[in-house]
Order: C-alpha cells, then structure tokens, then sequence
C-alpha cells in the first residue's frame, strides 16, 4: 500500500522542483518532467485540503444543529 504524502512534505517538494526549474540547468524533458511531477503534488494537496474542507463544514453543520436544541 502506498503512503500517503502530507500535505507538508508536498510543499517542500514543490518548493525543491521550483528551485530546479528556476535554476534554468535542466533539459527541456527534465523540465517537463519536473512540472508533471510538480502538478500531481499541487493536484495532491488540492485533494486533501478539499477533504479537510469539507469535514469542517460537517462539524460548523453539528455545532449549528447543537446550538439549536
């Protein structure tokens, strides 16, 4: 089973590729390869705050459900 990257470690990868690719020292497929890799972190990251998102809309729901009775 694969583990699960947190959202930290996704940014410092992303913060280690820009680096990379603003060093202007990679080939053109390296590049490439680089933002392709860069782009699956950031569509990572935009899934797990989505999640966290959402379970916080669940608890402000039961708390406004609580406050009511």
């Amino acid at each position: 089973m694969a583990k699960t990257t947190t959202i930290e470690d996704s940014f410092s990868q992303l913060d280690e590729i820009i680096t990379q690719l603003e060093s202007g020292e990679l080939s053109l497929e390296a590049s490439f390869k680089k933002y392709n890799e860069g782009m699956k972190l950031i569509k990572n990251c935009n899934q797990q705050l989505d999640k966290v998102e959402k379970q916080i809309i669940v608890l402000e729901s039961d708390e406004g459900k609580e406050d009511a009775i």
